[in-house]
């Protein structure tokens, strides 16, 4: 009964699969954690979509910012101008799988290991009951009837600093990109929310959000994708699990229940070039 976290899949189906076969994954015994993104720039999102939907229980995602693009494409918010998700809005089951998808936690948090599988990251200035809470604030409005109305407001990097008595739209929208977008802050607590770099390329007094020197949650164990330049952190805790598959680099999987855990990877082939879409 192994349990494995995941990182950005981007409708690279093939690769999964190869992944999943030198897991021995079994799906009646082995559980996926995927940490966003199933979806965009790869070739097969709706395959994808479909195998992951498929798994019920044994597979726990998290959403990530191409996932809610989805959403907005769905909504008839933003144009599909990617070929693969073209495919995903004209499915029959479309429906469907929009719906399982924004009813996706933003956060997991495994209380018996005391390990939270996030997208992008946890905002330094929040501790972990903090951002559980952040959340499901979003959470609620994504699940609800009237989730379109965010899905409108949604794009944009303001505001890029965090205050309590934040509210409304703006509230809402920080909420969600630090947690799907998040990687560069500084130690004021400000987001870059621009810089898409490897660490070290960074404009001066920025760092990646997991170095930041008063971060709450130093002791809390975060897995977390978004990031293919990132590498595998040397900060205590940090565990990266995007690997750059849909640029030509790996696909990778941690496995979460053994200890030390255990990184264990396929390389791709690639479909995109970086810089492109």
């Amino acid at each position: 009964m192994a349990t494995y976290a995941i990182g950005d899949l981007q409708g690279c189906y093939d690769d999964l699969q190869n992944l999943l076969n030198k897991l021995n994954f079994n799906p009646e015994h082995d559980t996926l954690w995927l940490a966003g993104d199933l979806v965009n720039r790869g070739p097969d999102s709706l395959k994808t979509l479909r195998y992951i939907k498929s798994l019920g229980k044994r597979a726990i995602t998290v959403l990530g910012n191409h996932d809610l693009h989805l959403l907005a494409v769905a909504a008839g918010i933003k144009e599909a101008k990617d070929e693969d998700l073209l495919q995903v809005i004209e499915a029959k089951d479309c429906h469907e799988l929009i719906d399982w998808l924004r009813h996706r936690p933003l956060i997991h948090h495994d209380v018996t290991r005391q390990l939270t599988l996030v997208h992008a990251g946890i905002y330094p200035g929040w501790n972990l009951e903090q951002a559980l809470a952040h959340a499901r604030e979003l959470e609620s409005i994504l699940q609800g009837e009237h989730y379109h109305d965010f899905l409108h407001i949604m794009y944009g990097n303001e505001p890029t600093t965090w205050e309590n008595d934040l509210k409304g739209w703006n509230r809402l929208r920080f909420i969600c990109n630090s947690l799907t977008r998040m990687r560069y802050v500084n130690e004021n607590g400000r987001l870059d929310l621009l810089d898409k770099g490897k660490p070290g390329t960074q404009l001066e007094n920025y760092q990646p959000w997991f170095e930041i020197t008063e971060r709450k949650t130093k002791q809390n164990i975060i897995l977390f994708g978004h990031w293919s330049t990132v590498g595998k952190a040397k900060t205590k805790n940090i565990y990266p699990l995007d690997f750059g598959c849909v640029w030509g680099g790996q696909l990778t999987a941690l496995r979460v229940d053994v200890e030390p855990m255990e990184y264990i990877s396929v390389e791709c082939a690639g479909v995109k070039k970086p810089g492109e879409g």
